[in-house]
This record gives structure tokens, sequence and C-alpha cells, in this order.
């Protein structure tokens, strides 16, 4: 058992995958705040193309 608690506290593997999930989840939250605050500004960006080619 002390064998496998001292493997389990220097195993280092996984670590670059959790450090780059974290980004990952972390740029998804800041685009997803970005575009709650923006999103009457795309709709009107959006309605501004969408009525002149209808």
């Amino acid at each position: 058992m002390k064998k496998f608690l001292g493997w389990l506290k220097n195993e280092e593997s996984g670590q670059g995958m959790v450090e780059y999930g974290l980004i990952i989840g972390l740029i998804a939250v800041v685009v997803i705040a970005a575009i709650a605050l923006l999103k009457d500004k795309i709709m009107g960006l959006f309605n501004g193309v969408a009525l002149p080619t209808s």
C-alpha cells in the first residue's frame, strides 16, 4: 500500500491533459459570457444582413 501511495503521489502523466481541459473550459466560459453580453448587437448584425437578402 505504501508503494502504491508513493507512486500515486509522484504520478504526473495526466497532469497535462487536466491543464488543457481547464484552459478549454475557461475559454468556453469567456466565450459564453461574451455572447451573453453582446447578444443584442449580434442579433442586430444578423438581422441587418438577413433583411436585405430576403
